[in-house]
């Protein structure tokens, strides 16, 4: 690529990186990466890697804009309610960076259609905020050998992974969905605006360090964080054998839909 004077000045503070470089900025400039969710993890995502002059952003949301959002979800401003998160995000970015070429899918990510929308893009953030978005990302992801970031929050916690082909996948360390009334969802037992923000600015980072091949990602790690002590730890994780996915004897060899067991924190007192 030829950079001009003000692409040179605005992705000034990557060039000048050691191991980034003119180089690494033409791989960011030339790479495509396709955030699922657009909520609490996928607007400061969305928002560092237009930054950062990722050349092509595919955006796959089907909701629009609520109050509630506005809390941790950076992206959307209050003359935004209403507005589908698509299309809030996209006019964001334009702002941002005009030079991102932004794509916009206002659906909801399905077995049906997830292999047409990852086909295109060279990595995947799941941003999504349950359980089988998660799992039917991390399946369709294994199976068409894409690498991708899971991410996941709640109340003061995050979690989060990096996939590539041949390293664990998300069905390696949680094999399945998690039944009806273990896990809440962010909307019954909340979460800490900012957490969503540390939380998705780590995966826009693995992003760029996947585009650049500067440093090491998060494969067969689980990077695990609380908020309320500010502490982090890593868990080292292995390619099971038997995984359902990508084990030696795979049980799961098609995409298919879950039902969402969202736990009603009522039943319990």
């Amino acid at each position: 690529m030829n950079f001009t004077n003000e692409q040179l000045e605005r992705y000034s503070r990557h060039i000048i990186l050691k191991n980034v470089g003119i180089e690494g900025q033409e791989k960011i400039c030339s790479g495509k990466v396709l955030i699922i969710g657009l909520g609490g993890l996928g607007a400061p995502a969305a928002l560092y890697l237009a930054a950062a002059g990722v050349g092509t952003i595919g955006l796959v949301d089907g909701d629009a804009v609520d109050r509630t959002n506005l809390q941790r979800q950076v992206i959307h401003f209050t003359p935004d309610i209403g507005k589908p998160k698509v299309v809030s995000a996209q006019e964001k970015i334009a702002q941002m960076n005009p030079e991102v070429k932004v794509n916009t899918y206002h659906t909801l990510a399905l077995a049906h259609n997830i292999n047409d929308l990852i086909k295109d893009y060279d990595f995947i953030i799941d941003a999504t905020d349950n359980f089988p978005a998660k799992f039917l990302i991390n399946d369709a992801c294994v199976l068409a050998k894409k690498p991708f970031s899971h991410g996941g929050i709640l109340r003061f916690d995050g979690q989060t992974l990096t996939h590539l082909p041949g390293t664990a996948c998300y069905r390696c360390v949680f094999d399945a969905p998690p039944p009806k009334n273990l896990v809440p969802t962010c909307a019954q037992a909340g979460v800490l605006g900012a957490v969503a923000g540390m939380l998705g600015t780590i995966q826009a980072a693995e992003a760029l360090k996947y585009l650049t091949g500067v440093g090491k990602l998060l494969t067969n790690k689980l990077l695990i964080f609380d908020a309320l002590t500010m502490s982090f730890r890593t868990v080292k994780i292995k390619r099971s054998d038997n995984c359902p996915l990508c084990g030696k004897d795979p049980a799961i060899t098609e995409l298919a839909d879950a039902e969402q067991a969202a736990c009603d924190l009522k039943s319990k007192g």
